[in-house]
């Protein structure tokens, strides 16, 4: 057993933790600590589950399984807080995790990945796939923006109707990168899938030719997802006094926060993935689910605000569409060669702690609105 998944399992024990703080009332605080931690390792678990069932599946179903749970804690705890009221920590959330996955993954993906190397190498022609793919999310995003910051007077429900056909623009969008990736493409993405898959031991030989137990995995996956979605309700639950406690505003804490928690164990498979070589699958990780965000969960919020009654448009922060757009900016111009080394792994971790700290300290009213 891998020493992550270790890890996991002993994480575990904040699940019934936060549930007795719930109950016997231990704080806002306390269960919003403990139900963060304990969203962590049912994350990762809920990623190893679908890894199991796509093998059993094989490529092309196990590829579209992939792509359909790989943000699925975040879009959880974003429909929990969604149907809470909680609007634009939710934006703020979406914004965060493109630049989490950009900056802070890849970041620490190269850094690591390139300290006992001179060089590494991944796609080039991936690379600059996935990038156009982020333009065009950035164009997404900041188009509704400019209509509401540039027209007097719009109207609530035209700002909605924009919002929601631009969400269906970018859900065909992304199930045509599906096609692309997994159909017509794939062989460009087959190298980092076989580096992925190449066994380094006797053992891990064994591990590979063994069969998954598909009942099993589907149970662990279902049993996962239901546990992160009453994790989610006790987070969302104690997230405005928790913060207000903490002394963070609702942008921080959408921005920063809640990613990094509901990303935590995919941000840990995309560096340990990177430390041992295998840079073409690390960014697939880190560029993949940023793609997965602006293209698959921020146009289901917005559909799923529609029908919930909580309207949510793409009409963002102007200061958080800075932020991406820096992020994607850097993104691109770093990963287009192909090719990374620690230094420039450096370059977006302090890119995204200048971020960070641009965040902490915007001048937004404290609390959750």
């Amino acid at each position: 057993m891998s020493v992550k998944n270790i890890i996991f399992i002993g994480l575990l024990v904040f699940v019934p933790i936060s549930m007795v703080a719930h109950v016997l009332e231990w704080g806002e605080l306390t269960v919003f600590v403990t139900a963060a931690i304990a969203i962590i390792p049912l994350a990762g678990w809920m990623g190893t589950a679908t890894e199991e069932i796509a093998v059993v599946l094989g490529p092309s179903w196990g590829g579209l399984l992939n792509a359909t749970f790989g943000n699925a804690t975040e879009l959880i705890i974003a429909l929990i807080a969604l149907n809470e009221g909680l609007v634009n920590v939710v934006k703020a959330s979406i914004t965060g995790s493109i630049i989490g996955n950009l900056l802070l993954v890849m970041g620490l993906s190269m850094l690591l990945g390139g300290l006992n190397r001179k060089e590494q190498e991944f796609q080039p022609v991936v690379a600059r796939v996935n990038a156009s793919s982020m333009n065009l999310a950035v164009i997404a995003l900041l188009l509704p923006t400019a209509v509401d910051y540039t027209s007097e007077g719009i109207d609530m429900p035209v700002e909605q109707t924009l919002s929601l056909t631009v969400a269906g623009v970018l859900i065909v969008v992304y199930a045509l990168t599906l096609l692309f990736s997994m159909k017509t493409h794939a062989y460009l993405y087959d190298v980092g899938l076989e580096a992925a898959e190449l066994p380094e031991t006797a053992e891990t030989t064994a591990e590979h030719e063994h069969k998954p137990n598909l009942k099993l995995w589907i149970a662990v996956l279902l049993g996962a997802t239901l546990l992160v979605a009453l994790e989610s309700e006790l987070l969302v639950d104690a997230l405005e006094v928790a913060t207000a406690q903490l002394g963070l505003t609702n942008l921080f804490t959408g921005v920063i926060l809640l990613p990094i928690i509901g990303n935590a164990a995919e941000h840990a498979t995309a560096v340990t993935v990177a430390i041992k070589d295998k840079m073409d699958l690390s960014v697939s990780v880190a560029v993949g689910s940023s793609l997965q965000i602006a293209l698959f969960v921020a146009p289901v919020l917005v559909i799923a605000g529609y029908f919930m009654g909580q309207p949510m448009n793409l009409s963002f922060n102007p200061f958080e569409l800075v932020a991406v757009a820096v992020a994607v900016l850097i993104a691109n111009s770093i990963s287009s060669d192909g090719r990374s080394n620690w230094l420039e792994g450096t370059l977006l971790l302090a890119a995204y702690a200048v971020l960070s700290l641009a965040f902490y300290f915007h001048p937004v009213v404290s609390g959750i609105g």
